[in-house]
């Protein structure tokens, strides 16, 4: 089925995403899974290649088109080299949302040049080791002290923990206020008492460093506050779904690659003298797969229509998150099964898939939490 997603702006600009992940991605993306993280290079060389701030305003480098189809291009082409883990789409898809629509012109104009040209790193700082998808369970605190906050708490599993240069963190402002006393403060690198844990060892996701967090007696200025105090709670609703979207086109992407790869291997490999992709119970398990996938595709596409067009709604937003994951699940544990013992050995692309597939039901809230979303909207 044809998709009707994309004109030739996003044509153009996906040629210049693969040519970027050819060039700049696949010949050492092996040796960063080996060491965990990515070099600032790669950062640098997406942002003078316009990978980084197509969405951002002119006046700070970026783009001006604020399209989440181009976004969609970008985690495409990711997931089609198998570098999901690399680390852009934090920044790009979830951070870039939050500076755009929260932060003030002094605060754009003193972060996003860097943050276009990948000169700055950016993290988005929720999960704690006591609270995850239970954002109101949050223990970090920032109390105000003349023109700072004083910031302390500790957080865990922060994608780009390491590398990032600006970090936007949730944190209580009036632990007494429930939801109505979170706020987000933007915590810059070389602020004393802010230090980093190990890169966190991950089963998947290898080249994307993972980090904890630590914030002692952080001094935080006060013009580094994200929007109002106070309403960071409600700035994390509004942009959950689409950091929810974007874990879903990963997924839809993920499952058209991995099945591409499928049909190849099963047409090339024999068992009792022909194809295995000839056997009726690999075709039906193919047939059931490519189906499913498709059917995810269209409604992920229709997802991000609704998101440019500022329709998206939450309970949307966590259908698409949770069918396509655990789709994603499905798919990969099928096509390893059809690559029978190669699909164990980690030279085979889909031993990778496997690995990095796992957490896709995890972050940015869980299955269950999605369901439980859905339900409430539904007035049960």
């Amino acid at each position: 089925m044809e998709r009707q997603l994309f004109d030739a702006d996003h044509d153009a600009f996906r040629e210049t995403v693969r040519a970027f992940c050819e060039k700049e991605i696949v010949p050492h993306h092996d040796s960063w899974e080996e060491a965990g993280i990515v070099p600032r290079e790669l950062w640098t060389a997406a942002g003078g290649a316009g990978l980084l701030g197509f969405m951002m305003p002119e006046e700070y480098g970026g783009g001006g088109v604020r399209d989440f189809r181009f976004n969609t291009v970008l985690i495409e082409e990711l997931t089609r080299v198998r570098a999901s883990g690399v680390g852009f789409t934090i920044h790009t898809d979830i951070n870039s949302a939050y500076l755009l629509d929260y932060a003030t012109p002094e605060q754009k104009a003193r972060w996003l040049p860097a943050f276009c040209a990948g000169e700055t790193i950016s993290a988005i700082a929720m999960t704690e080791p006591g609270a995850g998808s239970d954002l109101q369970g949050i223990q970090t605190t920032a109390r105000r002290d003349g023109d700072h906050y004083v910031l302390n708490g500790q957080k865990t599993f922060i994608s780009n923990g390491i590398l990032a240069d600006l970090v936007i963190v949730v944190a209580k402002t009036d632990p007494a206020a429930g939801a109505q006393g979170i706020s987000l403060l933007v915590v810059e690198r070389g602020m004393p008492g802010f230090e980093r844990g190990r890169n966190l060892d991950k089963i998947g996701l290898k080249a994307q460093d993972t980090a904890e967090l630590f914030f002692d007696d952080v001094r935080v200025p006060a013009e580094n506050l994200l929007g109002e105090e106070g309403k960071g709670f409600i700035y994390l609703m509004e942009k959950l779904p689409q950091e929810r979207l974007t874990i879903a086109v990963v997924a839809a992407a993920a499952c058209e690659n991995m099945l591409e790869d499928t049909l190849r291997y099963v047409k090339d490999r024999k068992a009792f003298g022909r194809p295995i992709g000839s056997f009726q119970n690999s075709r039906f398990v193919l047939a059931e797969l490519a189906t499913e996938t498709q059917i995810a595709r269209v409604f992920v596409d229709r997802c991000v229509q609704e998101l440019n067009a500022g329709t998206l709604s939450v309970a949307e937003a966590a259908m698409a998150k949770w069918w396509t994951t655990e789709l994603q699940k499905k798919v990969v544990d099928r096509c390893l099964q059809l690559h029978g013992g190669y699909g164990f050995m980690t030279e085979y692309p889909i031993a990778k898939a496997y690995l990095d597939t796992r957490i896709q039901t995890i972050y940015g809230g869980t299955t269950e939490i999605m369901k439980e979303i859905i339900g409430r909207t539904m007035g049960v």
